[in-house]
C-alpha cells in the first residue's frame, strides 16, 4: 500500500488512493459503493462493463471498467463467506455476503456466455407491524388480526409475487412471539434478521463436486422436528419440503413460512 501512496501527489489524493486500495484488497472492488449505498435495493450484472441497479428512484444501469475475469474474480471473493462452490458441475449457486445479503449467479453452458449475478440486499432496519401499520404497508385491523394469530399460536403463510416483501412481513410476525418461544428456522440462504434469544437458524448445503453430501431443505425441517422448536419457520416453501411442513403442523407445532403465489388460494393450492 506504501507504494501506492507515493504516487499520490496531495494529502487528500493520497487518503483518496489508501481508501481504494483498501476497498480492493478487503471489499468488492467497484461493486462496493452499490453494496454501501441504503437506497439500493438490487444489484446485477449480465455482461462485463455494466451494472445494473433498482433504487428507491427506479431502474438504473451505469458503464463501468469491468471485465468478465474481473467479474470472475469478485464472486470467488465473495463466495469465501459461504463457502460455497461455482463450476461446471455446479453452474449456479445461492450464497450469502458477509453483510446479509443474497448473491445468485448462474454460469455458462446454463447461460449463454456471460456470468449472470444477482445481489439482493435486505434491510437492516427490522420492521415491526406498528411500524408497517405506519408506513402504511398494512393497515391497524390486519396488524391486529396478524398479532392476535401469531400469539394465539396459528399457523400462518405469506404468499405474494418476487419482492413482494414477504420476508419483511415474516420478520415483522416473528417479532411478536414471546421469548420464552423457541424458533427454530429453514432457508436456503440465511435472510431472516432476528433479535431473539432462542433461536437457531439453518441453511441448505449443496451436492460436493462428487454430487454427494447435499443438505436440503426437507432433510433441514426433518432436524428442526427433533429440536424441540416452538415455532418451525420455512424461509421459502418450495417443493418436498412442503409435505414435512404439513407433517409438523398437524403434530401440533405453529408454523410459518413464506411462498411465491399471487393469491390465498394459489398460495393453498401450491402447497398441497
Amino acid at each position: 500500500i506504501d507504494e501506492y501512496v507515493e504516487l499520490a501527489d496531495s494529502p487528500i489524493e493520497e487518503i483518496q488512493l489508501a481508501e481504494q486500495i483498501d476497498i480492493e484488497l478487503t471489499g468488492f472492488g467497484l461493486l462496493q459503493r452499490y453494496l454501501d449505498d441504503p437506497l439500493i435495493e438490487e444489484i446485477w450484472i449480465n455482461r462485463p462493463n455494466q451494472i445494473h441497479y433498482f433504487s428507491t428512484s427506479g431502474h438504473h444501469v451505469d458503464v463501468v471498467a469491468l471485465s468478465q475475469e474481473s467479474i470472475q474474480n469478485l464472486i470467488r471473493r465473495m463466495l469465501r463467506h459461504s463457502r460455497r462452490k461455482l463450476d461446471r458441475l455446479t453452474p449456479y449457486v445461492d450464497a450469502d455476503l458477509p453483510d446479509g445479503s443474497r448473491l445468485h449467479v448462474v454460469i455458462p453452458e446454463v447461460t449463454r456466455e456471460y456470468w449472470a449475478i444477482n445481489i439482493r440486499k435486505f434491510s437492516k432496519r427490522r420492521l415491526s407491524l406498528e411500524e408497517m401499520v405506519k408506513s402504511g404497508t398494512i393497515s391497524e385491523t390486519q396488524a391486529q388480526i396478524l398479532s392476535s394469530s401469531v400469539k394465539s399460536g396459528k399457523s400462518i403463510l405469506v404468499s405474494g409475487a418476487t419482492q413482494a416483501g414477504k420476508t419483511t412481513l415474516l420478520t415483522a410476525l416473528l417479532f411478536e412471539l414471546d421469548p420464552s418461544e423457541r424458533i427454530i428456522s429453514c432457508e436456503d440462504t440465511f435472510e431472516l434478521s432476528l433479535q431473539h434469544d432462542d433461536w437457531v437458524a439453518m441453511q441448505t448445503r449443496p451436492a460436493s463436486a462428487e454430487g454427494s453430501n447435499e443438505i436440503g431443505l426437507r432433510e433441514l425441517v426433518r432436524q428442526a422436528l427433533r429440536m424441540r422448536p416452538t415455532r418451525l419457520v420455512i424461509g421459502e416453501v418450495r417443493g418436498a419440503e412442503a409435505l414435512d411442513l404439513l407433517v409438523a403442523l398437524n403434530s401440533g407445532i405453529p408454523g410459518m413460512g413464506t411462498i411465491h403465489a399471487r393469491s390465498a388460494r394459489g398460495a393453498i393450492e401450491k402447497l398441497l
